[in-house]
């Protein structure tokens, strides 16, 4: 995916990011801290992989299916957007 090179360091901020939210999850546990603590913790991290996943997809969808700021063809390009907002909709 060479579209992915172009954001590398952005993406792989966001990865590492995750992974310090998953340490957190570790040592909250380690530390036998409480259920609704640990359950913050985990929201948390959910909520980053998803925003990962919607960026990827959405990158995926403009550069591999449709581009609708490019997209010549007016329907093809309104379903690819409609698309790309429902993906980030539900990623959520």
């Amino acid at each position: 995916m060479g579209h992915t090179l172009k954001d590398k360091t952005k993406l792989l901020a966001r990865v590492r990011r995750i992974k310090g939210q998953a340490e957190a999850v570790e040592r909250a546990l380690e530390a036998e801290l409480g259920c609704t603590d640990v359950l913050m913790l985990v929201a948390s991290m959910r909520g980053a992989i998803n925003g990962l996943t919607a960026e990827l997809m959405e990158d995926h969808i403009r550069h591999h299916v449709v581009n609708p700021a490019t997209e010549t063809d007016a329907e093809r390009a309104r379903g690819a957007a409609e698309l790309i907002e429902v993906v980030r909709t539900y990623l959520k």
